[in-house]
C-alpha cells in the first residue's frame, strides 16, 4: 500500500508536470507586459494548463515537458513517501505544481505572479484547515497560520532593508510556504527557510566567482528550501 502510494503520487506529478510548461510560456513575462495569450505563430494558447505546443499548427513555444514532469514527480513521490497516507498529503501534492510552476517563471523573469502566489497563501491556509479536521493528521493549523505570518513577516523586514536585493513578491510567496512548514513546526519552519537562504547564497556566491554579477531569482531557493523542510518534519512525526 505505502509503496503504490508513492508511484501514484509520482506519476500524479508527473502528468501535472506536463500541464506546467504552458502556464509557464503565459505567466513569464515582464511586470509591466500583460499574459501571453497567443503563441509565436499568432494562434492563440488557449487554457492555462498543458504543453507549450500550438494545437493548430503544432509549433512549440516555451521548454518542453519532460524536465517539468521529472522535477514535479520527484517532487510529489518524495512527499508521498515522507508523509504516508495522512491528510495533509493531498495539501501538499496540490500545492506542488503550482509551487513548481512559480519557480520555472521566476528563473526564467525574475518574477513571481500575484496570480499564483496570493492563491497559494489563501488555498494552503485553507486546506490544512481541512486537514486539521481528519483523524490522523500530524500537524496543526493554528500554528501553520502564524507561521505563514511570520515567515512573510521575516521576508518584508529584508525586503525593508534590502529592496533591490529581495522584491515583494518573495515577500507574497513566503507568506504561503510559511505556511505550509509552519504545519510541523517551528522548528521544521527554521529549517526550511535556512535551507532556502543557503541554496540561494550557495547559488549566487557562485555564479559570482564566475560571472563576476549576480541577478538571481531567490524564489526557487526558497521553494526547495520549503519542500526539505517538509519531508524533514513529516518525517519527523511519522
Amino acid at each position: 500500500m505505502y509503496s503504490l502510494l508513492i508511484v501514484a503520487a509520482a506519476l500524479y506529478g508527473a502528468v501535472a508536470g506536463v500541464l506546467v510548461p504552458r502556464a509557464r510560456y503565459r505567466l513569464a513575462v515582464e511586470p509591466e507586459e500583460e499574459w501571453r495569450d497567443a503563441g509565436p505563430c499568432g494562434h492563440a494558447v488557449g487554457r492555462w494548463v498543458g504543453p507549450a505546443r500550438c494545437a493548430v499548427c503544432g509549433g512549440r513555444y516555451g521548454p518542453g515537458a519532460l524536465w517539468p514532469a521529472v522535477v514535479t514527480a520527484v517532487v510529489c513521490g518524495g512527499l508521498a513517501m515522507a508523509v504516508g497516507a495522512r491528510p495533509e498529503l493531498a495539501v501538499w501534492l496540490v500545492v506542488a505544481p503550482v509551487c513548481v510552476v512559480l519557480a520555472v517563471v521566476d528563473w526564467s523573469v525574475r518574477r513571481l505572479p500575484d496570480v499564483l502566489t496570493a492563491p497559494l497563501a489563501v488555498g494552503a491556509a485553507g486546506l490544512l484547515g481541512v486537514a486539521a479536521l481528519i483523524p490522523g493528521a500530524a500537524g496543526s493549523w493554528p500554528r501553520a497560520l502564524l507561521g505563514g505570518l511570520v515567515l512573510g513577516g521575516g521576508y518584508l523586514v529584508l525586503h525593508l532593508l534590502h529592496p533591490a536585493g529581495l522584491g515583494f513578491g518573495d515577500v507574497k510567496l513566503a507568506v504561503g510556504l510559511g505556511c505550509v512548514l509552519g504545519w510541523y513546526g517551528w522548528w521544521v519552519l527554521a529549517l526550511g527557510a535556512f535551507a532556502g537562504l543557503l541554496l540561494g547564497s550557495v547559488y549566487g556566491a557562485g555564479v559570482l566567482l564566475v560571472r563576476r554579477a549576480a541577478v538571481m531569482p531567490l524564489g526557487p531557493f526558497m521553494i526547495a528550501g520549503a519542500w526539505l523542510g517538509v519531508l524533514g518534519g513529516a518525517y519527523w512525526t511519522g
